[in-house]
Parts: structure tokens; C-alpha cells; sequence
């Protein structure tokens, strides 16, 4: 990282007078007069202690450093154009931020945000996917919707829904012999060994397989036929009714807590309050799901 860089503007006047090869198109493009420009590129030529143009009269023609460098302040330049357009989406004003994981979002949120969208088409919704836990107190994100949550300040916390975990796989596995079976080994409770701990009976699962640490994706490793998995049963609710997945055990065991964080300064605005009303209902349904799943 250098110490000192040369100023922004001096960058700007170099990138518009190479690019058009002249000072005076340049300073028309910058609404600037041609010695603002001379001064800007002499300065950047100062800093850089080599020249940057030929100079002959009033045409000027990059040197091999002058060329090297337009390559650099333009990439430079058009990254920073972008990063600040970017930053248009912070204050749209009906803007709602929702921080969740890319496995409930792939599985379970978005494929229900077309109902949302049609009963709320006023809230600009950003869906914010992180495997963190976000950290509220930092980060520009009104909800946060997770397996992983705990307690933060200044914000209330509600669990949501307490999953369950049962052992699948795509119907073409089951027809194969049990020690043909791939075993799918995740992290946290999809873990086989937390299947076992809680009781769970012995489905043919081998302690060695595929490994995955995003339980998305090994929840499509088992709907693409790889093997037997542990699957949640709020997040497999899509695969299984498509016939993707099938349990191989009635049995189901504890699985992780899905809850919510939310600032308490937007408790009681609409935007907020109006995904929080649908969230709750949306899931009210896996809630009798899993309850039946809990007694089986």
C-alpha cells in the first residue's frame, strides 16, 4: 500500500486528456480550463517524477509510463464510479435489509418471496446472504433470519421454529445395496455423530463419503442422488414434496433453532413489521409440520 497518493482530481484530468489526447478536450469534459488541466497533469508528473505526455505545441502524446498508467487510472476510475453507484441502494427509501443464510435462502426463503412481493410490492427488499452471524450493531441489516443467532444489543430475539433432522436420500439410492451408499457428512447437527448422540437408529451411514460445511449444498447432494444425508426438515420440505427425497426413518431428532434478530429502533416501522407478519405466518405452517414430524 503506498504512504502517499497523488490526488484524485489530478487522476481524473490525466484519464480525460490521454483518453481524448488533449488538454483542451479534456478541460471541456471536466468544465475546467485548460491550465487547471497543465497544472493538474504537471503535479501528477511531479509526484510520479517522470513525464507522462510528449508536448509538442498544442498536440501531446503519451509516453510508454503515460500508457502504462491510463490502463491502471481507468480501471481504478470505473471501480470507483461503480462502488459509489452501489451506494444508491442505502437510502432508497422503502428499502428493507434481510440478513439470512445461502441455505434458507436458496431453500425455503426465496422460493416463497414471489407471495411476499405480491402483498407487500412497496418494501424494496435486499436479501443479504452471509454464512456469519452478522454482527446488528455494525452492519446496515434491519432483520436477520438464521440457524446460528443469539442475544445482541439492541435488538430483540425470538426463535422462530425448532427443526427438526431426519436421515434422506433421492429414491434411485434406496434401490441401491446399503454398503453401495454414499454417506453425505455435514457440520454442526448435520453431523451424523449428532444423529447418533440423539438417539437416531443406524440407516447404513459410513463414516467416510463426501463432506459439505454449507447444508444447502448437501442438501442438494442428496436431491441430485450423491447419497444418504441428514436433512433439515424446514429446509428439504421443497425436495421431499417434489419427490426429490425420501426419509429413510421415520424417526427425526433435534435439529438447530431458526430465530430471528431484529433492531429494536425499526420494531415499529411498517416495512419491517410487515416482513416480520409474513414471516411468521409463512413458517406457521412448516411449525405443524415439524410438530407432527416431533411426536413420529
Amino acid at each position: 500500500m503506498l504512504k502517499h497518493w497523488p490526488p484524485l482530481n489530478a487522476l481524473r484530468g490525466f484519464e480525460a486528456a490521454a483518453r481524448l489526447g488533449s488538454f483542451h478536450k479534456a478541460a471541456e469534459e471536466l468544465h475546467l480550463t485548460q491550465s487547471a488541466i497543465s497544472q493538474q497533469i504537471r503535479s501528477l508528473e511531479s509526484f510520479l517524477e517522470q513525464p507522462l505526455f510528449f508536448r509538442n505545441g498544442r498536440s501531446v502524446a503519451l509516453t510508454d509510463a503515460g500508457f502504462d498508467l491510463l490502463s491502471t487510472t481507468q480501471s481504478l476510475l470505473q471501480h470507483l464510479a461503480v462502488g459509489i453507484r452501489r451506494l444508491d441502494q442505502y437510502r432508497k427509501p422503502n428499502q428493507l435489509v434481510v440478513n439470512t443464510t445461502p441455505a434458507f435462502a436458496h431453500h425455503w426463503l426465496v422460493p416463497r418471496l414471489a407471495d411476499f412481493h405480491q402483498r407487500h410490492p412497496q418494501v424494496d427488499l435486499w436479501l443479504l446472504t452471509t454464512d456469519e452471524t452478522p454482527d446488528m450493531a455494525t452492519q446496515t441489516i434491519n432483520i436477520a433470519v438464521r440457524d446460528d443467532l443469539s442475544a445482541q444489543a439492541e435488538c430483540s430475539f425470538r426463535v422462530l421454529l425448532e427443526d427438526r433432522l431426519y436421515p434422506a436420500c433421492h429414491p434411485s439410492v434406496l434401490e441401491l445395496a446399503a454398503d453401495a451408499r454414499t454417506t453425505l457428512h455435514g457440520e454442526r447437527e448435520m453431523d451424523w455423530s449428532h444423529w447418533q448422540v440423539q438417539g437416531g437408529a443406524n440407516v447404513g451411514q459410513q463414516s467416510q463419503g463426501l463432506n459439505f460445511s454449507d447444508p444447502g449444498l448437501l442438501l442438494d447432494a442428496a436431491s441430485q442422488g450423491l447419497g444418504i444425508a441428514l436433512v433439515s426438515h424446514l429446509l428439504a420440505g421443497r425436495a421431499r414434496d417434489q419427490g426429490l427425497l425420501v426419509p429413510m426413518s421415520e424417526q427425526t431428532v433435534r435439529g438447530p433453532n431458526w430465530s430471528w434478530l431484529v433492531r429494536r429502533e425499526n420494531e415499529g416501522d411498517p416495512l419491517t413489521r410487515s416482513f416480520c407478519d409474513w414471516l411468521t405466518e409463512a413458517l406457521g405452517g412448516s411449525c405443524g409440520a415439524l410438530e407432527r414430524s416431533g411426536r413420529g
